[in-house]
């Protein structure tokens, strides 16, 4: 193996923050002792998988503390929002919600509160949050998870606020404690940041540049995993067809797919988010020869029209897009595509929309996760001149979704009659008297279940198909 960059943060960096977990477990443990219960830990977040992922390490570097994770914010000493900066509305979501903590603080002074995630990577948005929210005791970038033990040391010794500064060399921190979320679905980041520079996206500047984990590593993590008992087990990354390029690794996502494969289990393995100018034949091969890697691939175009794609620094065109989707078509022709489609993106003409809608009836996505362009101070698409008013945005955000819709529908019609195999998750969130679970293209089922089949795979027949989920029985063995 080649290895010319080592993106891993040392192991003693690591161990320095076990040193702070251990000083404040010896606290917290006193704390029970002497009051009969535990102090408790909120984790708020907002965002992506990776969000939701790095959550899950500061929940774990939480519980290792001493902290009893809780539910809800009220009744905790410690609280941490992990924020979001794809779109405005997810900060102004995240102020809002830090707002409502200031009761919280007021009732108890001890109270620790405190931000992370892509918002506070932002220099504006740190200064906000120094003057206008001035019970928050510390804040940290995506860069500096791992360093919640110290930081929280550091406010109790101190007494003064922190305002974490991002590290100067973004490095992966192997071996934090991760509290994972209940159900059978696992989470496992493969790589963070991104290279591309996307016109419109501020992920490069608040995650920072690519960088890759080892495959030891990750097949360690997928495989203690799958010896838990989890059935489905994502990859993340902003940009997983990058994975070992920064490292110069003698492999490359295809290959750590392959590898990850050979793990004895059942289970399935999905992946994202893909960028199509990476996505090999190599890889559509592995995935329509793997045991465990589910034929469903997640790959956004973001805009039919050329011109925009070119504005929009996405580096592929329209055509060279189908020939990706037409190729994995041929090898997996039962293959689940999903994509993502924005709208309203700067300078978009009537005619580069009708572009985009043509894409759709061509492509016939299974799905799509469709969004309004939302300015992102800082990113180049920012000072674009030509954009869009909000009521052409949202008209045309209607008509993408009417398109879509009736696609949907008659792609999941055909599946009505055929037995398909589904991870139940349990009962239905929306009505606990039904169950619910998805299938290998991470469509959603319903049907009637146990409260024992929950984290198992099941056979349901499809007996009634609509536009965003499927209906039918399970079928048992006898």
């Amino acid at each position: 193996m080649c290895n010319t960059k080592n993106n891993i943060l040392p192991a003693a960096e690591v161990e320095k923050q076990f040193e702070y977990i251990k000083r404040i477990k010896k606290d917290n443990d006193k704390y029970t002792e002497l009051n009969g219960n535990r102090r408790r830990a909120f984790v708020m977040t907002f965002g992506c998988q990776q969000n939701e992922a790095d959550s899950e390490k500061i929940a774990g570097m939480a519980e290792a503390m001493g902290y009893e994770i809780a539910n809800l914010p009220e009744g905790a000493s410690l609280i941490v929002v992990n924020t979001c900066a794809v779109r405005e509305h997810a900060e102004q979501k995240a102020l809002s919600i830090i707002g409502q903590y200031k009761h919280l603080k007021n009732k108890d002074p001890d109270m620790i509160i405190a931000v992370c995630g892509c918002m506070v990577t932002q220099e504006h948005r740190v200064n906000e949050i120094k003057f206008s929210y001035p019970y928050v005791d510390f804040v940290f970038g995506t860069s500096s998870i791992h360093r919640l033990p110290q930081l929280i040391c550091q406010r109790r010794a101190s007494g003064r606020r922190i305002y974490c500064p991002e590290e100067k060399e973004y490095l992966v921190a192997e071996g934090i404690p991760m509290k994972r979320a209940e159900g059978a679905r696992a989470w496992v980041s493969v790589m963070y940041g991104c290279n591309n520079f996307c016109s419109y996206c501020i992920v490069p500047y608040v995650r920072g540049r690519e960088r890759s984990r080892t495959r030891e590593a990750i097949y360690d993590e997928v495989a203690e995993l799958v010896k838990q008992g989890y059935r489905d087990i994502t990859l993340l990354g902003q940009n997983v067809n990058s994975y070992g390029k920064d490292s110069g690794y003698d492999y490359d996502f295809a290959d750590l797919l392959s590898m990850l494969d050979t793990i004895e289990g059942d289970y399935m393995i999905h992946f994202m988010t893909s960028h199509p100018k990476d996505a090999t034949r190599k890889l559509i091969d592995v995935m329509a020869n793997g045991r465990h890697i589910a034929k469903h691939f997640h790959l956004p175009l973001q805009a039919g029209s050329d011109d925009v794609l070119r504005r929009m620094n996405r580096r592929y065109t329209f055509e060279s897009y189908m020939g990706i989707l037409d190729y994995i078509r041929e090898k997996m022709p039962d293959a689940v595509i999903t994509s993502d489609i924005m709208v309203g993106f700067p300078g978009e003409s009537e005619e580069d929309f009708e572009d985009t809608l043509r894409a759709l009836r061509r492509a016939r996505f299974d799905m799509i996760y469709s969004f309004i362009y939302s300015p992102r101070r800082g990113t180049p698409a920012y000072s674009m001149d030509c954009h869009i008013p909000d009521k052409i945005k949202s008209e045309r955000f209607e008509r993408l979704l009417q398109c879509q819709n009736a696609i949907a529908l008659e792609k999941n019609k055909p599946l009505v009659g055929k037995t398909v195999r589904v991870l139940c998750d349990g009962r239905s969130k929306n009505n606990d008297k039904v169950f619910s679970g998805r299938n290998e293209g991470n469509k959603i089922v319903f049907f009637d279940a146990e409260d024992s089949d929950t984290g198992k795979f099941l056979d349901v027949l499809i007996e009634r198909a609509d536009t965003f989920a499927l209906y039918g029985k399970i079928i048992r063995q006898k």
